[in-house]
């Protein structure tokens, strides 16, 4: 963060509560730029979200119908390389003028197409829990009370990928830098390439809603059940807003989340730890933002060599989780 905030193009930084490093930006950086994008300050997942549905049935059916809908999360989501077989695929964004003008996109259109409605792999998840809503003056009109809530995270899959790996190896051949600081190279927003980076990645970004959507879809309709309110926010993005002082800037969220006054968002907590409905309190020494998540305080590879699956599963158990798939990666103990 530190070699972030002395790139001559920076303007104003922030570092989140979870945060952890990264390539580029780290894991819970906000940097505000002028007139130029970082590939590697917005991330390799581009646009990945979380996106809750909130259901009208009481935190019970959860217990009461748990083999039911372990099945159901097998049924209608795909994890890893696996792809999900659905034969209403179909969806607005491949209409989107951009695969055909932007050619990385053309080649990236039909792979986009195969993996619409999936969500990877790492720490992404699709999980049923409960909703508490405890105030009273709350977006959805809905009451104080319990409710059963379908909650998912994940991004835009191969395609922000391969925006993420092409456009920052342009940037790294068009702004040279030195080593330390080599992940950080940008692209001027009114160069051809920076503004095809733009298109790309705000597509990148649409991708992964709707592959969030396709499974809220399938999820209602097996459940026979329509949702009362829905809440999503992404991170690993770049926004054009204003500074307090007026100033236009690109705003940079690698692993964090926008939080402008009064905008709803979604902060998870790890496998055992609750995750939170936020509300943004528009706070300009956080350039309006918020943690993403709960933040590693192990990486990968030494969870998985500090950690075993007794251990995970003992965790898991204390807090009535059920857990399918998921390495010790993703283990509770490894997160803050």
């Amino acid at each position: 963060m530190n070699i972030a905030m002395r790139l001559p193009v920076t303007v104003k930084g922030a570092l989140m509560a979870d945060a952890h490093q990264g390539y580029g930006l780290p894991i819970g950086g906000v940097l505000a730029t002028q007139n130029c994008v970082i590939p590697y300050g917005v991330g390799v997942d581009i646009g990945c979200r979380m996106c809750l549905s909130i259901y009208e049935t009481k935190a019970s059916y959860l217990e009461n119908n748990d083999f039911q809908l372990k099945g159901l999360i097998k049924e209608n989501s795909r994890f890893g390389r696996h792809i999900f077989e659905d034969r209403n695929r179909n969806d607005a964004i491949f209409e989107r003028s951009e695969f055909q003008e932007i050619k990385i996109l053309k080649k990236l259109r039909n792979k986009a197409y195969q993996q619409i409605g999936s969500s990877g792999g790492g720490n992404h998840f699709v999980e049923f829990g409960i909703v508490k809503i405890t105030d009273i003056n709350n977006e959805f009109g809905l009451p104080i009370g319990e409710y059963m809530g379908l909650l998912t995270h994940s991004g835009s899959r191969a395609l922000g990928a391969n925006i993420a790996r092409h456009y920052t190896s342009l940037a790294q051949e068009l702004c040279y830098l030195p080593k330390q600081a080599q992940h950080l190279a940008w692209l001027n927003l009114a160069s051809e390439a920076g503004q095809e980076y733009w298109l790309a990645m705000n597509l990148a970004g649409d991708y992964a809603s709707a592959c969030h959507h396709h499974i809220h879809r399938r999820m209602a309709t097996s459940l026979g059940m329509k949702p009362l309110a829905t809440v999503e926010n992404h991170h690993n993005f770049a926004w054009k807003e204003k500074l307090q002082n007026g100033e236009e800037v690109i705003v940079h969220r690698k692993g964090a989340t926008p939080a402008g006054k009064g905008v709803l968002g979604i902060i998870p907590g790890s496998m055992t730890a609750p995750g939170f409905i936020v509300r943004g309190t528009g706070n300009p020494l956080s350039l309006n933002s918020a943690s993403h998540g709960a933040g590693r305080q192990m990486s990968r590879s030494k969870a998985k060599s500090n950690l075993n699956m007794k251990m995970m599963k003992q965790e898991l158990l204390k807090h009535k989780v059920s857990l399918f798939g998921g390495g010790l990666d993703e283990a509770p103990q490894a997160y803050k």
